[in-house]
């Protein structure tokens, strides 16, 4: 026989066709990728510790699926389990951290990472001259609200917040992955 030959046993000839109309269509087969991105996606939005069957129920999967993946999560260190009745699952921050500075370590040199530190400490001092404060959650908004609108005022205290969240991140990256416990003292 030749390798470009059909043999005769491969469909027997009086059978019909599948009828393609009655399978589910691609988009539901694929809804909204696999079920491990999905959890994922769930996990990385928690923001208090939550059931396994509410997480299943927001990511589409059911209870005991979720619950493997849950544990494989927290084996990796996504997750933790909060022991109790019902076992409930939050996202683990530090791990969430340390993966954002590998990314930043991955992304940026050195010499990148320092200049991005240096402007980020220089936008820090000058929010901290502007509300004559050391940091965002020392500031009062009914101090601030004559010189501008509770939303300026608001939308400043975030920015704030958001540089020094970045300096924190941008300092553990230029200190090899180190993420330090105390805020962003650097010495830059």
């Amino acid at each position: 026989m030749d390798v470009t030959d059909t043999p005769d046993d491969i469909r027997d000839p009086t059978e019909n066709p599948p009828d393609f109309t009655e399978w589910e269509s691609p988009e539901e087969v694929l809804k909204d990728g696999p079920t491990r991105e999905r959890l994922l996606s769930v996990i990385l939005q928690l923001r208090a510790p939550t059931k396994v069957s509410r997480i299943a129920e927001q990511a589409d999967c059911d209870t005991e699926t979720a619950r493997d993946y849950l544990d494989w999560f927290s084996s990796m260190g996504v997750t933790r389990e909060i022991s109790g009745r019902p076992v409930r699952y939050e996202r683990n921050e530090s791990y969430l951290q340390w993966r954002r500075v590998e990314q930043i370590r991955e992304q940026y040199s050195e010499t990148k990472i320092v200049k991005e530190l240096k402007e980020t400490m220089k936008q820090l001092e000058e929010y901290r001259a502007q509300f004559d404060a050391d940091s965002p959650e020392d500031v009062s908004f009914m101090d601030h609200t004559e010189e501008a609108s509770v939303e300026e005022v608001w939308e400043a205290l975030s920015e704030w917040k958001t540089l020094k969240h970045r300096a924190e991140l941008l300092d553990a990256a230029r200190q090899n992955g180190n993420l330090s416990s105390g805020g962003a003292k650097v010495d830059a």
